[in-house]
């Protein structure tokens, strides 16, 4: 069996010696080849048609996390919290959601991921989870706590694809973002969602593999519920 040719978004930051380049975390490269696999960096500044021609030779793209989009995308004004905006990342990535929606082309979306996904498919988001979801618990658990925290658990669709994937309808999940979704586009479905009712989980129907979560499972992996995830989107890919 061949192993999936998987594109991982990336991020622009720059090197010790003040020189730009493209980054990826690599704890999303690890879960996917432990997933069984290839991870592949999708670069940045790509024009609309090499950019769909790439799409056309992956298997699967994983819709990693990262800064916030840009609240003019989705109607909003922005917030004094909203923080490393990258128009070019935001054009690259909401290109790629539509391409991978057109060619049924399995995708996962993490944190930011599911965001963006959300937008492209013409939902909204909250620029600031506290300052404007009623009765919102804390989101934000960065810089100062582990990445494997786990402050909340996920109410998952006991129905739903994501709940037989995990094995679970309630897990325990880690939590990095202060943005998420506010109007859910029209196409998706909520799958999961957060104690204090923010979706944290959804899923794009009669689609090959359309699934994207607002926690961060790449570094989860310890735990067999979120290796699982991985692996059925590496299976979903291999077709």
């Amino acid at each position: 069996m061949v192993s999936p040719l998987i594109g991982i978004t990336t991020y622009r930051t720059k090197n010790p010696a003040g020189n730009p380049i493209l980054a990826l975390g690599e704890n999303y490269a690890q879960a996917i080849l432990q997933a069984g696999g290839i991870p592949l960096m999708v670069p940045l500044g790509l024009p609309k048609a090499p950019l769909s021609a790439l799409a056309s030779r992956l298997d699967g793209i994983l819709f990693s996390g990262g800064g916030d989009l840009d609240p003019g995308l989705f109607g909003m004004e922005s917030h004094a919290t909203v923080n490393d905006v990258d128009p070019d990342r935001d054009r690259v990535e909401i290109q790629m959601v539509q391409d991978a929606v057109a060619q049924g082309l399995p995708f996962l979306g993490i944190c930011r991921g599911l965001q963006v996904i959300n937008v492209a498919l013409g939902g909204t988001l909250y620029t600031d989870i506290l300052d404007q979801h009623p009765q919102a618990l804390k989101h934000d658990y960065y810089p100062d706590w582990e990445r494997t925290y786990l402050p909340h658990n996920v109410r998952i669709n006991s129905e739903s694809r994501l709940a037989a994937i995990l094995a679970t309808s309630q897990p325990e999940v880690n939590s990095l973002h202060h943005q998420g979704i506010r109007d859910l586009a029209e196409p998706l479905q909520a799958i999961g969602w957060a104690p204090d009712d923010l979706i944290e989980a959804v899923e794009l129907p009669d689609h090959p593999f359309g699934l994207a979560v607002q926690w961060h499972p790449e570094w989860l992996t310890a735990h067999a519920s979120m290796r699982a995830l991985f692996q059925a989107f590496v299976a979903a890919a291999t077709g």
